[in-house]
C-alpha cells in the first residue's frame, strides 16, 4: 500500500485533512466513503510508510482495548463494534488504522491479522495476545489484559518522566541564569575590576575566565555539543557494540540506574505475567518480550533466560542464572512452580516491581529536591562571592 495525504468533506460540511493507506486514488476515494466522508482531493506522499508508533498515543491504544473489549464482552460482533469505535474516535490517524481494520475483517481476515498490517502501530506481542484469545475463545480477557498492560506502561512512563522532569527543569533554568551572568553582568564587572589594578582573589579569575571564554568562544562550544550529540546518535543507531555500552552505563547511573533498571523490568514482568497467562509458551514469551526491556543489556539477560529454559532448565533456576533478577523474585517464582501456580507468580513478580518503581521513584524524589536546592544555593553562593569580594574591596578603598 502506498500513504496518501487526503482532503474530503465530512457530513455536517467539515473540511477535513489527514493520510491514510491505500492501494491507489480510488481505493482511497473508497475508503473514505466508508468513513462516511467524501473525497475531495490527494496525493501519494513519498518516503512515508505505515503510521509511525509516535502519531498514536498510549491512550488512543488503552481506549481502543477497552472499549472494544466491553463491545465484545457484550456479546457485539468484532466488525460492528471496530465501526462504532471508527465513528467514535477523535484522533485522526488512529481513525484512519480502525478504518483500515474494519475493511480488512470485510474482507475475510480475523483481528489478530488485520492489526498485523500495522506493526508500527500494534507490535508483536499485541498481535500474539490477540491471536491467542480468538485461538482460546477468551478475545474480551485478552483485550482487558492489554488494556490494564498499557495502563500499566502509562504509569510507569510517567513514573520515569516525574523523576527526570523536575531535575532537567531545575538545571536548565540554572544554566540559563548562569550564562547570561557570564555573557553579560561578568564582562562588565571585569572591566571594572581591571581598571582598579587590585589583584583578584582565585574565585574571581575563575569566573572571569569562564565568562572570557564563554564570551569568544560560544560557537565553538556550541558546535561541539552538537557534533558530540549527533555522533553519540549515529554510534548508537549503527552499532550494537556501542548501544550495548551505552545501555550498560544508563543502568548503572547513581540514583537513577537502578530505578531505570526496575521500570524496565517491571514492564518486562508485566508483560510475560500476562503472556503466560493467555497461553502463549514460555519461551515465545520471552522472545517476543525481548524488545519490550528498551535496554540491550536487559534484552541479553532475558536472551539468556529463554536459552536456559530452552535446554531443559525450569523457569526458577533460569532465572536465577542470569543477575538480573533479585533473589526474591527468584523465591516467588519457585514457589510458583512447586505449587503449581506459575501465573500467580508471575503476577506477583510484577506487582512487586511495580511496588518497587513508586517506593524507589518517592525516594528519589525525596532526596533530590534537597540536592537541588543544595547545589544551586552553593553555585549562586559562589558567583556572589566571586563578584561581591572585589566590589568590597573597592568600596573600601574609596577616600572618606
Amino acid at each position: 500500500m502506498v500513504m496518501f495525504a487526503y482532503k474530503a468533506v465530512t457530513t455536517d460540511g467539515r473540511h477535513v485533512r489527514g493520510e491514510m493507506d491505500a492501494v491507489n486514488m480510488v481505493d482511497l476515494e473508497m475508503r473514505l466513503k466508508r468513513m462516511e466522508m467524501d473525497f475531495v482531493n490527494g496525493y501519494p506522499v513519498k518516503g512515508r510508510g505505515h503510521l509511525g508508533q509516535h502519531a498514536i498515543p498510549r491512550r488512543e491504544l488503552i481506549n481502543f482495548c477497552f472499549h472494544l473489549e466491553q463491545l465484545t464482552r457484550a456479546g457485539v460482533p468484532i466488525l460492528s463494534g471496530l465501526t462504532d469505535l471508527r465513528d467514535s474516535t477523535e484522533h485522526a490517524r488512529f481513525r484512519e488504522v480502525v478504518a483500515g481494520l474494519v475493511e480488512s475483517i470485510e474482507g475475510g481476515r480475523n483481528l489478530s491479522e488485520a492489526v498485523a498490517e500495522y506493526p508500527a502501530v500494534f507490535n508483536n506481542v499485541f498481535c500474539a495476545l490477540l491471536r491467542a484469545g480468538e485461538t482460546s475463545g477468551n478475545l474480551p480477557h485478552v483485550l482487558r489484559d492489554i488494556s490494564e498492560n498499557l495502563k500499566r506502561d502509562d504509569e510507569l512512563a510517567s513514573f520515569g518522566r516525574k523523576v527526570i522532569l523536575y531535575p532537567i527543569i531545575v538545571l536548565a533554568c540554572v544554566a540559563a541564569a548562569t550564562s547570561v551572568a557570564l555573557l553579560v553582568l561578568v564582562p562588565q564587572l571585569s572591566t571594572l575590576f581591571r581598571m582598579t589594578g587590585n589583584e583578584l582573589p582565585l574565585s574571581t579569575r575563575v569566573l572571569i575566565g569562564a565568562s572570557d571564554l564563554l564570551v569568544g568562544y560560544w560557537w565553538l562550544l556550541l558546535g561541539l555539543v552538537i557534533i558530540t550529540g549527533l555522533s553519540i546518535k549515529l554510534a548508537l543507531n549503527s552499532s550494537l557494540r556501542a548501544r550495548h555500552l551505552w545501555d550498560g552505563m544508563l543502568l548503572r547511573l547513581p540514583l537513577l540506574g537502578e530505578i531505570r533498571r526496575k521500570i524496565m523490568l517491571a514492564r518486562f514482568s508485566g508483560l510475560f505475567s500476562m503472556m503466560y497467562g493467555a497461553g502463549i509458551p514460555i519461551v515465545d514469551a520471552l522472545k517476543s518480550a525481548e524488545a519490550a526491556a528498551g535496554n540491550s543489556v536487559i534484552a541479553e539477560g532475558l536472551r539468556e533466560v529463554g536459552e536456559r529454559i530452552g535446554e531443559g532448565r525450569n523457569v526458577s533456576g533460569a532465572f536465577a542464572s542470569v543477575p538480573l533478577f533479585p533473589p526474591l523474585v527468584v523465591r516467588m517464582l519457585r514457589v510458583g512452580e512447586n505449587t503449581g501456580a506459575l501465573d500467580e507468580a508471575l503476577g506477583n513478580v510484577a506487582y512487586f516491581y511495580d511496588r518497587d518503581v513508586r517506593e524507589s521513584v518517592e525516594r528519589l524524589q525525596a532526596v533530590t529536591e534537597p540536592l537541588l536546592t543544595l547545589l544551586i544555593g552553593a553555585l549562586l553562593l559562589g558567583i556572589i562571592l566571586a563578584v561581591l569580594g572585589p566590589i568590597y574591596d573597592i568600596i573600601t578603598q574609596l577616600p572618606t
